[in-house]
């Protein structure tokens, strides 16, 4: 998007708007095309699932000029104050609207049964006041979605698709009024009713899909610390919010608080849990002079930090924004059906225009015209259009969330669909993210040996400690009795057994993760651990050879451990990757591939964000599950072919069920025009390719087998 006129030649700032009123891709295009012809602003783009608008304007430009902005396109919004502004959902405010539709229809439908079996006369119109009493009420209140929208662009000037269907609604509805004030034979309140609780129950199933595809970076934020202890130069302490934070200060942070900026050890050692920034589930040892980071986890002993980052300057905070602006390169399936609403409304309105005046010409008469008119209006509502995505999407995500697997994008089943490569991280993703003893060196321990071990193992939180009393207890030993036991912060547990120095700790040198047990007066053993590959992965990978999908392995933890499982899996690996590195490797392989990324932490959220599709395990950090399109909730990596098969499943239903609204249209449109529809029949042959539509999505209920 090219920089607009009259910005001034200095830095341009960047406003987050929230717009809860847009729902669709003719929002989208009205909101970046006005915005962009505003002078002073040089790009706005639409973030829709989090119905947000990001602009980057000329400094002068106050956040009151955008808002009023936005207003006069057709937009209520108001400034996301913070990254951690609430959301606003679409669906709530459609749910009682639909509830009241469909409750009036079936109502009004069963008077409309009495007359088509013949009622007459005074019954007939009785029946009709009665129709007529149920649905005006419940057309005004259900329609309100549709006759705002419709009101707010006609009133400046524009059209969209309410517009359309509010004038065959209030038509449908006045004439039919008409019919009841005169006692005429035909009304379609049932007709219009019927017309808005399809329309509706279309939109609440969009809403719903779009609801869960929320961005994660306010996830992401919450994971930093409100604040920190600040150490001041006379020794005093004083607790202050992480925004009072400025590089320079010195804060203190205990065993078991979160980081709240960036920031050097000044005194202390202890370990850090980077879980949520590396994935990596062992803890790091930090001393003076190591880097610490905003969001990490101090486990063991308290440390003093220099400030170093705050605020939007953090590593956490980059991360975050590198995740918003993938999120936002996703849009480009909307384009396409910005494209067909943008053509739509005009052509319905032409549509029923041409009919009008054919019709008055013909002779018909002004209400004849009119029904027909009505009719050619409800006829071309786009409810089959409106539907063939969501339900199919509804329809197969529940599929695969019986199989384990959670959609949280429903439009990311199509993106899917089309991915020709996965990238897959290793730790907590191609394997299980849980170290475990080598069980031949656990079975070569003696008794006493083992018994030490465990002994020594207990009196420790460190993860490997724990996997390896779990394995020394799964194989009956139980814990000698020590003295003296005490936990170096990242050296080990130290302590006296039968007199003798006993330790579990930090080999001298070692490949990969393991743990030296000494005990005096014996052999000293090293005991190695690996992270076991998921369950059936040679399947799993076969079967994504299968549907043209290659992989290969990008990861951020170190060669060795990579190398090993690149060895194992006979795929090509990348190691030592940061997250700018994954976000750039999927960049790069994006020119040529539809990339599907699968990543369990932090430091993989900006690459699962940018992907095509992407896909984590239930285990992964909440910022992974946040970003991802998809959860697997299962051990074994089949998820990811099974995924990707109800994604080409769903996409073939998607495309048989435009065939069917568009063939539905063709058919039905010139027998409107041609005066051989009523209104009711219209809403009928409307409901009816609504309904193939939602049969012919049932398919996939068994799409994720």
């Amino acid at each position: 998007m090219s920089a607009a006129t009259g910005i001034r030649p200095e830095p341009l700032q960047e406003t987050v708007l929230a717009v809860p009123g847009m729902h669709c891709a003719g929002c989208i295009s009205k909101i970046e095309r006005g915005m962009k012809d505003l002078p002073g602003v040089a790009t706005a783009r639409v973030n829709l699932s989090a119905r947000q608008v990001t602009i980057r304007h000329d400094p002068a430009m106050k956040d009151r000029d955008l808002v009023t902005a936005l207003e006069r396109i057709g937009f209520e919004s108001e400034l996301r104050k913070a990254v951690q502004a609430q959301d606003h959902s679409a669906v709530r405010p459609l749910l009682a609207p639909l509830g009241v539709a469909a409750f009036a229809a079936m109502n009004v439908m069963l008077f409309s049964v009495s007359v088509w079996s013949g009622a007459d006369g005074s019954v007939r119109w009785m029946f009709h006041w009665i129709s007529a009493l149920i649905a005006v009420p419940a057309i005004a209140y259900a329609g309100q979605p549709f006759f705002r929208s419709a009101w707010g662009a006609v009133r400046r000037g524009r059209t969209n698709m309410d517009v359309p269907i509010s004038l065959g609604v209030l038509i449908a509805t006045i004439l039919s009024l008409y019919e009841t004030v005169v006692g005429g034979q035909h009304a379609w309140f049932d007709g219009a009713l019927m017309l808005l609780a399809f329309l509706l129950a279309g939109r609440v199933l969009d809403a719903m899909m779009r609801d869960k595809a929320r961005t994660g970076v306010d996830a992401l934020l919450s994971h930093a610390a409100q604040g920190a202890m600040v150490v001041g130069e006379g020794g005093t302490v004083d607790w202050q919010r992480a925004e009072q934070l400025v590089p320079g200060m010195v804060i203190r942070i205990a065993a078991g608080e979160r980081l709240a900026a960036d920031g050097d050890i000044l005194t202390g050692v202890s370990q850090f849990d980077q879980s949520l920034l590396t994935g990596e589930s062992t803890p790091i040892a930090s001393g003076p002079g190591d880097k610490v980071l905003t969001g990490t986890l101090n486990l063991d002993a308290p440390v003093d930090v220099r400030v170093t980052a705050v605020g939007q300057d953090t590593t956490l905070a980059t991360i975050a924004r590198l995740m918003d602006a993938a999120a936002q390169n996703r849009s480009t399936y909307v384009r396409i059906a910005d494209r067909a609403s943008q053509l739509y409304a005009p052509a319905v309105h032409l549509l029923a225009a041409l009919s009008f005046a054919g019709w008055m010409i013909a002779g018909a008469g002004l209400y004849q015209s009119l029904v027909i008119a009505v009719a050619v209006l409800i006829i071309t509502c786009p409810c089959a259009l409106g539907l063939a995505v969501p339900v199919a999407q509804v329809v197969a995500s529940g599929a695969l969330m019986r199989a384990g697997i959670m959609v949280k994008d429903g439009s990311a089943l199509e993106r899917l669909a089309r991915i020709d490569h996965a990238l897959l991280d290793k730790t907590g993703t191609l394997t299980l993210g849980r170290p475990e003893p080598d069980p031949a060196v656990i079975t070569s321990l003696s008794a006493d040996t083992a018994s030490v071990a465990l002994a020594l193992a207990s009196h420790s939180r460190h993860p490997i400690s724990r996997a390896l009393g779990k394995a020394l207890a799964a194989h009956g030993h139980r814990a000698a009795v020590l003295d003296q036991v005490e936990e170096r912060a990242g050296q080990g547990v130290f302590a006296r057994w039968q007199g003798q120095p006993v330790s579990l700790r930090r080999p001298d040198r070692a490949q990969g993760v393991a743990v030296t047990l000494d005990i005096a007066g014996q052999p000293i053993w090293l005991i190695p651990f690996a992270d076991r590959l998921r369950p059936d992965w040679q399947d799993a990978l076969r079967q994504l050879a299968g549907l043209g999908v290659d992989a290969s392995i990008l990861s951020g933890d170190n060669g060795v451990a990579v190398a090993e499982v690149a060895r194992q899996t006979g795929l090509e690996a990348r190691s030592d990757a940061s997250p700018a590195d994954k976000l750039r490797a999927i960049e790069s392989l994006q020119q040529e591939h539809r990339v599907l990324m699968v990543g369990d932490g932090l430091n993989d959220g900006p690459a699962l964000a940018q992907a095509n599709a992407s896909i984590a395990p239930g285990t992964a950090s909440d910022v992974g599950l946040q970003a991802a399109d998809f959860v697997f909730v299962q051990e074994s990596l089949l998820a990811l072919p099974r995924a990707v098969r109800a994604a080409k499943a769903t996409m073939r239903v998607v495309k048989q069920n435009f065939a069917l609204a568009i063939g539905y249209n063709i058919i039905a449109v010139p027998l409107a025009m041609a005066g051989m529809v009523t209104p009711m029949i219209a809403a009928i042959a409307m409901s009816g390719s609504s309904l193939i539509v939602i049969a012919n999505s049932l398919r996939l209920t068994k799409a994720a087998r």
